[in-house]
């Protein structure tokens, strides 16, 4: 019998990106409650994307952020990313590099651990950047940490936004229903901005209900976020994949249901 059997989860990834998470809690005998708070869509300044990613040339680093940074670099400039040049090319993490591979794209840099900017920032090639022209691929509103870093290190760094987060108008229904009969059971969330949404789409009347409810979340800096916005029971995953993040839930279900932040 599994660990999680008849569990509710509720899953708060993107639509397009919840079907492997969704699939592999199905394959545990639980049911996955699909309710993406966040949406990616393509940013608005399509001129300057395009310009950009037709002059790579003169940039000695190209750094996609995310396999989103990716994806919507490609939609922007006719599914192809072909002007290089000399510049090199640095994934954030496996699933950033396995989204350039996919468009036949070869990646110079892959932090051998981690997949985040402090792993980045750890490789050698990052820790002699002075006088580099460094191009960050990302989301717009993103974290400044490793573009700031790099300019510490003498590095001249541009950013390209690709793509933007925006709330969703999803039904809260389903999921306000579940709270009230007390039937949710835990709740997975891959960013701080997917919990601060949530919030907001079920509203301040249920917001406590929702505060209650166990959160997987895959950062020491997700995690930072939702205690503040009021989450007691928080397990934090050891890595951002769907499958560590399944390990944390069984985990949860098995024995860690204390409380106790982790």
């Amino acid at each position: 019998m599994s660990s999680l059997n008849g569990a509710h989860i509720l899953v708060t990834r993107p639509q397009r990106q919840a079907d492997n998470l969704c699939r592999l809690i199905k394959q545990q005998q639980a049911v996955a409650v699909e309710f993406p708070t966040l949406d990616i869509v393509a940013a608005n300044d399509c001129d300057r994307i395009t310009a950009t990613l037709t002059n790579l040339s003169r940039f000695q680093w190209v750094v996609f952020i995310s396999a989103n940074a990716v994806n919507f670099a490609l939609h922007a400039n006719d599914g192809k990313i072909d002007q290089f040049g000399n510049a090199r090319i640095a994934a954030i993490g496996q699933a950033t590099a396995r989204a350039l591979a996919a468009a036949g794209l070869t990646v110079d840099l892959l932090p051998d651990r981690g997949s985040d900017s402090r792993a980045l920032l750890a490789s050698s090639p990052m820790l002699h950047v002075s006088g580099q022209r460094i191009l960050i691929v990302r989301g717009a509103g993103g974290l400044e940490t490793l573009g700031q870093e790099l300019k510490n290190r003498g590095a001249d760094v541009d950013y390209l936004d690709v793509y933007k987060r925006v709330i969703p108008s999803a039904d809260p229904a389903p999921v306000l229903d579940l709270l009230r009969r007390n039937r949710l059971d835990l709740i997975t969330a891959t960013s701080g901005e997917a919990i601060q949404n949530l919030l907001i789409m079920l509203g301040e009347k249920d917001r406590n209900l929702a505060l209650a409810i166990p959160l997987v979340v895959v950062s020491d800096r997700i995690r930072q976020i939702a205690e503040n916005c009021g989450f007691k029971r928080i397990f934090v995953t050891d890595n951002p994949s769907d499958t560590a993040i399944l390990e944390k839930i069984i985990t949860w279900a098995t024995g860690e249901k204390s409380g106790r932040i982790e």
